[in-house]
C-alpha cells in the first residue's frame, strides 16, 4: 500500500535503546515508503520532536534513564506542539498498556511483533493524524475567510451609513416625512448588520489568538453608568426601567467597583448583557448590581423581568451562534463573544433564568489592583 498521499511522505520517528530493535523496525517501515528518523534514548527523542515533529511515534516503554511513559507525557504536555499519534511498543502485560494510554499514547503493539500487524497499526494512526490536520487546516482557512470577509463587509457598510444619514440631513433635496421614516429604517437595519460583523469579527480575533487585550485600572460603576445612559432611549421607548444600584459597595472605598482589565472589552460585556435584556423585556425593569463578597474579586448582576430562558437553552447560551427560541433572538454570538472577554479577564460568566419570570447574567471579575 502506497504511503504517499498528496505528495507527502510520511516521516515516523522510532526511539528504542537496542539497536537490533531499531533496526528491524526501519527495515520494515523504509520499505513500505516510509521516511524513518532513529534515536536511542528519550531525551533525544524529545529534542528530535521540537526540532521536526515527524507525523507518528514508535515508542519503546522501556529505556534507561527516561522511560516510554515520561516522554509520552512530556509530548503531550508540550502546548507548542500540534497532536502526533504515539505507538508504544511493550513487551510487559496489560498494566503497562493502562499507564500508557493515560500518559497519552494513542495505541499499542507487543514484542515481539507481527509485521503487518505493526504495519496495520501505523496506517491507522496516520489516517487519524492525517484527519486531525486537515481539520486544523479547514479551520485555519475557515477563520482566515471570515476575517477577511467581516473585514471587506465593513468598509460598504460605513459607506452607506454615512450616505444615509446624509440623505436624513436632507443634504442632497427635499425629502418628504414618509421618506424620512423609511431612511430611518434602513438606517437601524444597516447599523444592525455592522453591529453583528462588528461581534463576529471580534470573536474570530478572540478564537485566533490574535486579540491583545489593554490593561489599565477600570471603574466598572462608571462605565454601567454609561452603558445607562446610551440605553436610556430605548428602555424610555418601550416603557421599562433601567437603573445602577452600587449600594452594596459605595462604602467599600475608592477602589470599590475598580478591576483590573480592557476597559473597551469589560464595556463591551455590559453593554451586551444590558441590550441584551431590553431586547427581551416589555414589562419591568433592568437593574445593574455591584457587590464585592471579598477584596479580591467584584461581581456584576445584570437581572431583568423579561421572557426569561428555557433550561434546554441555558446549557448553550454562551456558545457561538447559539440561538435562542425566542423569535427575538439574534445571531447567538453576542453572548458567546461576552463570555470569551470575561475568561480572557480570567473571570467566571453564569446565568439563572426561569421562563415568564426574567434572567440574571452574573459576572465575576478579579481585582488584581
Amino acid at each position: 500500500m502506497s504511503v504517499v498521499e498528496n505528495s507527502k511522505i510520511d516521516r515516523i520517528l522510532a526511539v528504542d535503546d537496542t539497536k537490533d530493535n531499531l533496526i528491524l523496525v526501519q527495515t520494515i517501515l523504509e520499505s513500505e515508503g516510509y521516511e524513518i528518523d532513529l534515536v536511542s534514548d528519550g531525551i533525544s527523542a524529545l529534542h528530535k520532536v521540537e526540532e521536526s515533529p515527524p507525523d507518528l511515534i514508535l515508542l519503546d516503554v522501556m529505556m534507561p534513564g527516561m522511560d516510554g511513559y515520561e516522554v509520552t507525557r512530556r509530548i503531550r504536555n508540550n502546548p507548542a506542539l500540534n497532536y502526533i499519534p504515539i505507538l508504544l511498543i511493550t513487551a510487559f502485560h496489560e498494566s503497562s498498556v493502562v499507564e500508557g494510554l493515560d500518559a497519552g499514547a494513542d495505541d499499542f503493539i507487543r514484542k515481539p511483533f507481527d509485521t503487518d500487524e505493526l504495519l496495520a497499526r501505523v496506517r491507522s494512526l496516520l489516517r487519524l493524524k492525517h484527519s486531525l490536520d486537515e481539520q486544523r487546516k479547514m479551520a485555519r482557512q475557515r477563520e482566515d475567510f471570515v476575517s477577511r470577509l467581516t473585514h471587506d463587509l465593513r468598509t460598504p457598510l460605513v459607506a452607506a451609513d454615512r450616505m444615509l444619514d446624509l440623505f436624513q440631513q436632507e443634504a442632497f433635496c427635499k425629502i418628504s416625512p414618509e421618506m424620512k421614516q423609511a431612511i430611518s429604517v434602513m438606517i437601524r437595519s444597516n447599523q444592525n448588520l455592522m453591529q453583528m460583523v462588528n461581534t463576529l469579527l471580534e470573536v474570530y480575533r478572540f478564537e485566533a489568538g490574535k486579540k491583545t487585550l489593554n490593561y489599565e485600572t477600570c471603574d466598572l460603576k462608571e462605565v454601567a453608568q454609561e452603558v445607562v445612559s446610551e440605553l436610556t432611549a430605548l428602555t424610555d421607548e418601550k416603557g421599562i426601567t433601567l437603573k445602577v444600584d452600587s449600594s452594596q459597595i459605595d462604602n467599600l472605598g475608592e477602589k470599590a467597583g475598580i478591576v483590573m482589565g480592557d476597559r473597551l472589552e469589560l464595556r463591551r460585556v455590559i453593554y451586551n448583557l444590558v441590550a441584551n435584556a431590553i431586547k427581551f423585556t416589555d414589562t419591568g425593569g433592568i437593574e445593574i448590581r455591584f457587590f464585592e463578597p471579598d477584596p479580591h474579586w467584584l461581581t456584576i448582576e445584570i437581572e431583568d423581568t423579561g421572557y426569561g430562558i428555557a433550561p434546554e437553552d441555558q446549557v448553550t447560551i454562551f456558545e457561538r451562534f447559539r440561538q435562542g427560541r425566542n423569535k427575538r433572538s439574534g445571531s447567538g454570538l453576542g453572548l458567546h463573544l461576552s463570555s470569551r472577554i470575561v475568561e480572557a479577564h480570567e473571570g467566571i460568566i453564569s446565568l439563572i433564568s426561569e421562563l415568564g419570570k426574567g434572567s440574571i447574567f452574573t459576572v465575576k471579575l478579579p481585582k488584581n489592583i
